[in-house]
């Protein structure tokens, strides 16, 4: 056991290497990069118009049952459940989650016990003296032993805040893997939705001109037609032929890719029956007053960034701490002897406390270096965030920018379809008065078969923009943050 006065000379001499702590100089180094407001950014004319509701809130976590469909209800709760590249985004969350128990380990004391009983021959001319020297003799070592690291400037601590911050931004980016897995499965919907509405045009479509075919066929028979109008008929039916199956294989496509999203094999996307899609009208097209300065806390993206930016300042402390004098303690009790006779016996004690301290004082290049590195693995993690911000917006504003602008359509398309039905119910007026030939009434029904898809494709455009914006807005997921 060290005197007092190993002690008190052991202090002084902390003391005084603390001192010459200023050998290793820092320089001026320092992070170069500046953290965006989110609040100071310029929303534009767009989000401006979309937010002068204050009462609109932000998204629910379950957005997607806003569209009223049961079906798309469970396929999100299965692909919750069950997709792979979501656990596997869950299981680095846990990994991160034991890395900073590992670092709080580091700011604990340390214990540990050990044992030992070793029978060696002793040289009989070496420095063992008899009766040992020659023979065979056993050693038997029992002893506690700890240590503890003062970290006087934070070192350890640094490290586990920085571990901290690195298992919350894996969190973050499992919450992003979970908001892009729902947009994924929910715009895949829509979409299939509308290739059941267009094979229903389609088929509508070939079965009007299978019927004029017919009737045409009957007036050729009759000598009021000529077979130049049938052939000019029939060679239409090819093209609808055509393109109804390339919708049928569209169909099945996105029943495969549903059922990979939800984790199932293609077997399960046979099941999958035709979507029915509603969204009550004006949902989902306004945005929060409190948008963008409440958007990071929404944005599962700009979270991760933004732990990401936490855990590099932590790393900069803790390279800082290195510059500074470590001290850590020790000590061991037990007991030690030569054979088991007097093993235990008081006389056979062991203790001892050894303190250390290490110093880098010529190692000022070295861990500027590490400075410098951590330092710019801020200002990276910084421009990170910057850009998810940035982007953040832009998606708001262009999901903002496409609701209105469907809007829009909406109207043109429906205009459009209300002329294409009344010049198509003409056409065949016409037709069956003798006074045109079927090639017009065909005519008429391509406008129409057109037209019908053109407001298909905009309803479909209004439920995928309620998606996009959801999204946008960070999918109802709510995150803590610093």
């Amino acid at each position: 056991m060290k005197s007092p006065r190993t002690v008190q000379s052991f202090a002084l001499a902390a003391c005084v290497l603390a001192l010459l702590a200023g050998c290793a100089d820092m320089g001026k180094i320092k992070p170069q990069a500046v953290a965006l407001k989110p609040a100071e950014l310029n929303p534009g004319k767009a989000i401006a118009a979309a937010s002068a509701d204050a009462a609109t809130a932000w998204p629910e976590q379950q957005w997607w049952e806003a569209l009223h469909d049961q079906q798309l209800n469970q396929l999100v709760a299965a692909a919750l459940a069950d997709n792979p590249t979501l656990r596997a985004t869950q299981a680095r969350v846990r990994q991160a989650e034991s890395l900073a128990g590992v670092a709080r380990a580091g700011t604990l004391p340390q214990l540990g016990a050990a044992a030992s009983a070793d029978r060696e021959l002793y040289s009989a001319h070496s420095t063992v003296p008899a009766p040992l020297a020659g023979n065979y003799a056993w050693k038997n070592t029992a002893a506690l032993s700890g240590s503890y690291d003062l970290d006087l400037w934070g070192r350890n601590r640094d490290a586990l805040a920085a571990a901290l911050d690195e298992a919350h931004m894996a969190s973050a980016e499992a919450q992003m893997a979970r908001l892009t897995l729902e947009s994924a499965i929910v715009r895949s919907y829509i979409q299939l939705s509308l290739e059941y509405t267009l094979q229903d045009s389609v088929a509508q479509n070939l079965a009007q001109r299978q019927r004029i075919l017919e009737i045409t066929r009957k007036r050729q028979a009759a000598g009021l037609a000529s077979e130049i109008e049938v052939a000019s008929i029939e060679t239409t039916l090819p093209a609808g032929r055509r393109e109804h199956e390339q919708i049928g294989e569209s169909i099945a496509l996105l029943r495969n890719q549903l059922a990979a999203l939800i984790g199932k094999g293609p077997g399960d996307g046979d099941a999958i029956a035709r979507p029915m899609l509603a969204l009550d009208a004006g949902h989902g097209e306004a945005v929060p007053a409190s948008l963008p300065a409440e958007l990071v806390g929404h944005r599962p993206d700009i979270a991760a960034q933004r732990w990401r930016m936490e855990a590099a300042t932590a790393r900069i402390a803790g390279a800082k701490a290195d510059f500074y004098p470590n001290i850590n303690l020790a000590a061991f009790v037990g007991f030690q002897s030569l054979g088991f006779t007097h093993f235990l016996d008081s006389n056979s004690a062991m203790r001892g406390v050894t303190p250390a301290i290490s110093l880098p004082i010529f190692e000022g290049g070295r861990l500027r270096s590490q400075l410098g590195n951590q330092s710019a693995l801020y200002d990276g993690a910084v421009e990170q965030y910057n850009a998810s911000v940035v982007q953040a917006m832009a998606d708001v504003a262009n999901a903002v920018v496409r609701i209105a602008s469907v809007r829009q359509q909406d109207q043109l398309a429906r205009r459009a379809l209300a002329s294409a039905r009344r010049q198509q119910e003409l056409a065949e007026r016409a037709y069956r008065a003798g006074m045109t030939d079927a090639l017009n009434v065909i005519n008429a029904q391509l406008t129409l078969l057109n037209e019908e898809q053109q407001m298909a494709q905009v309803a479909s455009k209004q439920l995928d923009n309620y998606t996009l914006l959801m999204t946008a807005l960070g999918g109802g997921i709510k995150l803590e943050l610093p």
